[in-house]
C-alpha cells in the first residue's frame, strides 16, 4: 500500500518536475517516485476547464492529507512554478524541483516517436522552450536536482 510518504524519514514533500515535452519526466517519475508519491498532472484532465485551478486544488488536498506529491508537467518558468512552491509552503512541507535536462533535439525526436494522440504539436514544445528558465533555489525550492538525459 502506498502511503505517499517520500521525503526525509517518510515526511511528505512536494516534487515539481521541470523539463520540455519529451524530456523524460514521466518516465523518471515512474521509475523513481510513482510508488511513494501521488502523481498529479494537468494531462490527467485533458478536457477539463480550469486545469490549473484543479491541479492546485488537488495538490493542496493531497498535501493536507499528509501525502507526498509529484507534479508531472513541463513547469518551464518561475511564474508557472510559483503557485506550487506556495502550496508547499502553505502545507508546511519541503519542495524540490527535479529538472530533467534533455537537449531540445532529443526532446523533439522523442515527441515525434510518440503515438499521435500523445504527441505535442511542435509549436507547443517550442513555446515551452521559449518560456524555459532553469529552476533555482531563489524561487523557494529547498533543493534542485538535475537529471541528465539517459539518467
Amino acid at each position: 500500500m502506498n502511503n505517499g510518504a517520500g521525503g526525509p524519514a517518510g515526511a511528505p514533500e512536494l516534487v515539481v518536475m521541470v523539463g520540455l515535452q519529451g524530456a523524460g519526466k514521466s518516465t523518471w517519475v515512474q521509475r523513481h517516485l510513482a510508488s511513494t508519491h501521488a502523481v498529479v498532472s494537468k494531462d490527467h484532465w485533458p478536457r477539463a476547464r480550469r486545469r490549473e485551478a484543479r491541479q492546485q486544488r488537488v495538490v493542496a488536498e493531497l498535501l493536507a492529507a499528509g501525502r507526498s506529491v509529484v507534479v508531472d508537467n513541463t513547469n518551464p518558468s518561475p511564474e508557472e512554478r510559483a503557485p506550487l512552491v506556495a502550496a508547499a509552503r502553505a502545507a508546511g512541507v519541503p519542495v524540490r524541483a527535479v529538472w530533467v535536462d534533455t537537449p531540445l533535439e532529443q526532446c523533439l525526436a522523442r515527441n515525434e516517436a510518440r503515438e499521435e494522440r500523445y504527441r505535442v504539436p511542435l509549436v507547443g514544445v517550442l513555446s515551452a522552450r521559449s518560456r524555459f528558465r532553469a529552476p533555482s533555489l531563489d524561487e523557494g525550492f529547498d533543493r534542485v536536482d538535475v537529471v541528465r538525459a539517459g539518467s
